[in-house]
């Protein structure tokens, strides 16, 4: 295909889809397509909820139109799928926002298009899973009448350094040119480069071990965490004297939620499992990561019992909903997983954070978070998420929440060990 006659459509206007869309309106005729109509208001009127780009920056993709008619996809030629692939109550790959996606593509994809996708998956994800859809939709048949690409995407929601375009980017087609081509597409608006992979299946393993090498990182640190609370040992010490030799990482203990680190293993695990490999220690991770929140609860009250503070019935603090500091997304947030099990100690919990949408929150979660906490209120504060508004608050502002006698438990390492009584 001539780059030049390229008529881009981006089917996803999330954390992921709305920067690549805008970058892209900046050089190409470009549409953003969502289902979500009350999005495709917001977006007209120049507004981004999830904060990612700035109304200035979308001034600037003069090229854009944003739709959520299937109409304004037939113009395109090009399309990229930027949709949620996320996980479902028994922890396995929920593909049905990719599979529906897939079928959207299908009455839309002509003779000679390309369909290129983002949405992290295990590998063979794309060509096993979604081309099939497409073909079985449209009628046309791959590698002859229409082509695919896949090129992960690297959003760090709420990072305002490493953006879209300043994040080398994988790349990856279904022949040789269309890999090439692919490649070139990216190249226009990425300008910390690119990486062409060999196939698409090696993009996709290449996305999916990003994060579950994290993922088993932040294990093995929660792990030791736990380790040195029982030896009575500041784990934050231990990590800073570490860290002085040079290839130490620089990991630190908490909660791993979002949309990629406590997701992503999943996919990777599912597959293996279907090609008869039980993995065991990306699984351990995963185990021990997912039950942060509920230690986190035991051993706030276990200091308020040192306290003397009454456990049941008492009120504490949660502060912070999102997934990450400085940021309003909630996918996945495993703060509610601190929020239950204090509800199964009968604890009164309010949980306050100024960046998320609150209506969202309570959808999503059953959480209404507080307006603002009540001063002098709480027999316990937990500074969940690192926050700015919490940053410069600091240990007096915090603690002006707190009833004379109370716990002030800090996760995020926001404060001077000096300022709090308990850290992870």
């Amino acid at each position: 295909m001539d780059m030049d006659n390229v008529r881009l459509g981006v089917i996803g206007l999330g954390y992921v889809g709305l920067p690549l869309a805008v970058e892209f309106g900046k050089v190409l005729p470009t549409v953003g397509f969502d289902i979500n109509t009350q999005r495709i208001r917001e977006l007209n009127d120049g507004i981004d909820h999830t904060l990612e780009v700035e109304p200035d920056l979308l001034a600037q993709a003069t090229q854009i139109s944003f739709s959520s008619e299937l109409e304004a996809l037939r113009r395109c030629n090009v399309y990229i799928v930027t949709v949620p692939t996320p996980i479902d109550a028994s922890r396995r790959p929920d593909l049905t926002p990719l599979i529906k996606a897939s079928e959207t593509l299908g009455q839309v994809v002509s003779k000679g298009d390309v369909v290129i996708f983002e949405s992290t998956v295990y590998p063979g994800a794309t060509e096993e899973d979604c081309i099939p859809v497409i073909e079985r939709v449209s009628g046309l048949v791959y590698n002859q009448d229409f082509f695919a690409g896949y090129s992960p995407e690297r959003i760090n929601p709420g990072d305002k350094e490493h953006r879209v375009t300043t994040i080398k980017k994988v790349t990856s087609g279904s022949t040789p040119e269309v890999a090439e081509f692919v490649d070139s597409l990216y190249r226009k608006v990425i300008t910390a480069g690119t990486h062409k992979a060999s196939s698409i299946a090696v993009a996709e393993a290449a996305k999916v071990i990003e994060n579950t090498q994290r993922d088993i990182n932040i294990a093995l640190i929660n792990e030791l965490a736990v380790i040195f609370g029982r030896l009575g040992i500041d784990t934050e010490e231990v990590l800073e004297a570490a860290g002085t030799k040079w290839n130490f990482l620089p990991f630190r203990p908490g909660l791993v939620g979002g949309h990629c680190i406590g997701v992503d293993p999943y996919y990777l695990t599912h597959k293996a499992e279907q090609v008869g490999y039980h993995p065991e220690m990306i699984l351990a991770g995963r185990r021990i990561n997912d039950g942060m929140g509920a230690y986190v609860a035991s051993q706030l009250i276990k200091q308020m019992i040192k306290r003397r503070i009454h456990a049941e019935g008492a009120r504490v603090l949660v502060m912070g909903l999102a997934f990450k500091e400085n940021c309003p997304d909630l996918r996945n947030t495993r703060v509610v997983d601190i929020v239950r099990e204090l509800a199964d100690y009968n604890v009164a919990v309010d949980v306050y954070d100024p960046q998320v949408n609150k209506a969202e929150a309570e959808q999503a979660y059953g959480i209404r978070p507080v307006e603002a906490p009540e001063a002098g209120a709480y027999d316990a504060m937990i500074l969940a998420v690192a926050h700015r508004e919490f940053r410069e608050l600091g240990a007096e502002g915090i603690r002006a929440w707190g009833k004379p006698t109370h716990v002030l438990y800090d996760l995020k390492y926001v404060l001077t060990k000096e300022a709090v009584d308990l850290r992870l």
